[in-house]
């Protein structure tokens, strides 16, 4: 070859670089943190496995780009003057994934696998209010005599014991409808490529598991001219500062989170493309009140939660906008003034003291230490909390701390069981924008209730909650059982979330919300370069790109 060719070769190349595809031709590239511990939607309860069902299925409400409520499968619905008896009519030829006509008897179907014993449903603790929901997943009485039935072929009904957020918990995957025929064939595999039929705006086109998840459009959506992407892949993105670099290098149009740096920096790198936003979220440490050292050692729990600089992780560790956490409640919940631990309003100096105080009376010393251990999943912002909270715990009170990372399905499995965590990372993540959603858990001894918290008084209070008849006495009755909840030390409050992604320019119509959702129906691509073509367009242009010493990385 000549030199000029060699040339010209080298121009067509780098101009070939530099066009965009069409926007309609490129598929979508999420961070999706964690590989999804399971896509069955009565199963699902983290937030990796929620954003691909939001794209795979659609409830009877569903929610917009802005996180408001807003027609799913549900064209219409109507609620009875106590508030208890709810009516939703669905749109005429709802249809399955693979064309199939899906009616309301299927989804009452579906809701009765949703709380069987069998499905084990983690989520269905948030529908106890549901007749016999309780009694259902117990398997005191069948699934058939759920409070949900189906009239006629477009009516679904249900009915409660009490009044509840109905519409906004039909957003969350629990309500969302199983293909039962697919269930029955394919068993737990129902939920695989190929085998897994959704009625939602994408359908499930590959799984390469520890790497990414693909989606395509599904042309039998009842709004599948609306949706402008074709093509969406979810990839695995555990390391959050591996997700950046993948992010500024291009192969990435979205981030699931931002690792923690200075916002400064971040803000000078990536300008607006970084997008923080207040979320409905609380990251706590939870502590296994089952076994020992923890079990009826209050003064030891207490301890360890005056033993933590809020004010330090938030500023120095986090420093994305987080507040200091002295409660299990978020704030922005319209009505609901949060409780805080008893000790919240103590400066530094005495609240280490009292630390320490209670430390000695618990039995230990630095002569004679606790010796316990932080378990965390594989994150890199979870590292570096385990690390800061484990040094603040040996700086005050001499603890010694063995920090445990694991994979994340390994994580929860341990979690859940309660046998071998003693301190782990949890926190809740809002599923509706209610107070009663961060403290259900606490109040049954169900797969959710990661603690152990035991506590009659406790549940008596939420009993109230439920049974008041004004939002008023409703959110007092709440506000008590979180106080006594704080008051029993179950568990170390952190900090309150804010959302933080980075969304490359191109992406139109991400809108920040409270639940932190951002359906992939709702997204657009525009017609600016993306973000691979353009990184290797600009690589190939870059004199230094095409010396024999290479670039230094973004």
């Amino acid at each position: 070859m000549t030199r000029l060719s060699a040339c010209l070769l080298w121009l067509c190349s780098s101009a070939a670089l530099a066009q965009p595809a069409l926007p309609g031709d490129l598929p979508l590239e999420r961070g999706n943190g964690p590989e999804p511990a399971t896509l069955d939607a009565h199963r699902c309860q983290e937030v990796a496995c929620g954003n691909v069902l939001r794209d795979l299925y659609e409830g009877l409400v569903t929610e917009d780009a802005h996180g408001r409520l807003v027609p799913g499968m549900a064209q219409a619905w109507s609620v009875s003057a106590d508030g208890r008896v709810w009516t939703f009519r669905l749109r005429p030829g709802l249809r399955w994934s693979n064309g199939t006509p899906l009616d309301a008897p299927q989804i009452v179907a579906s809701f009765r696998r949703a709380f069987a014993p069998a499905t084990a449903a983690p989520f269905g603790e948030l529908f106890e209010a549901l007749h016999n929901a309780r009694a259902v997943q117990a398997g005191q009485v069948p699934p058939a005599q759920l409070g949900v039935a189906a009239p006629d072929t477009r009516t679904v009904v249900f009915t409660f014991d009490r009044s509840a957020p109905v519409p906004a918990l039909l957003t969350l995957p629990i309500a969302f409808p199983v293909y039962l025929p697919g269930v029955a064939r394919f068993g737990a595999q129902h939920t695989r490529p190929g085998h897994l039929v959704g009625n939602g705006a994408y359908r499930l086109a590959a799984w390469t598991p520890q790497a990414n998840l693909v989606v395509a459009r599904n042309p039998h959506f009842h709004a599948a001219s609306t949706v402008a992407i074709a093509r969406v892949r979810f990839h695995v993105t555990e390391d959050a500062s591996a997700e950046l670099q993948r992010f500024a290098a291009g192969d990435l149009h979205m981030t699931e989170v931002v690792p923690p740096q200075p916002l400064t920096s971040l803000r000078a790198r990536f300008g607006d493309q970084l997008r923080i936003a207040p979320y409905l979220g609380a990251f706590w440490l939870g502590l296994n009140l089952t076994t020992p050292p923890l079990r009826d050692a209050p003064g030891l729990r207490r301890a360890l939660a005056l033993a933590v600089d809020r004010d330090k992780l938030t500023a120095h560790v986090t420093g994305l906008g987080e507040q200091p956490a002295h409660g299990i409640v978020p704030p922005g919940i319209a009505g609901y003034v949060p409780a805080r631990t008893p000790w919240s309003a103590l400066d530094t100096p005495a609240r280490e003291a009292l630390a320490r105080r209670l430390y000695r009376q618990a039995g230990y010393s630095r002569r004679h230490p606790l010796v316990i251990e932080l378990r965390y999943n594989t994150s890199t912002p979870h590292r570096r909390m385990a690390l800061a909270v484990a040094a603040m715990w040996r700086q005050v009170l001499g603890v010694q701390v063995r920090l445990r990372n694991e994979e994340w399905k390994v994580f929860v499995g341990n979690r859940k069981q309660r046998v071998i965590t003693q301190v782990f990372r949890g926190g809740w993540i809002g599923d509706v924008p209610d107070a009663r959603n961060f403290l259900a858990a606490f109040g049954s001894d169900g797969p959710l209730n990661w603690t152990g918290y035991d506590d009659a008084g406790f549940r008596e209070r939420l009993a109230r909650a439920d049974a008041a008849t004004s939002p008023a006495a409703r959110d007092a009755w709440l506000r008590a059982a979180e106080q006594r909840l704080l008051n029993a030390d179950a568990v170390v409050p952190l900090y309150f979330y804010t959302s933080k992604h980075l969304v490359a320019p191109q992406v139109q119509g991400w809108h920040p919300n409270a639940l932190d959702r951002h359906a992939s129906r709702w997204l657009r691509l525009g017609s600016a370069t993306p973000p691979a073509a353009r990184s290797a367009a600009r690589s190939a242009a870059s004199p230094a790109a095409r010396s024999t010493t290479g670039t230094a990385a973004p």
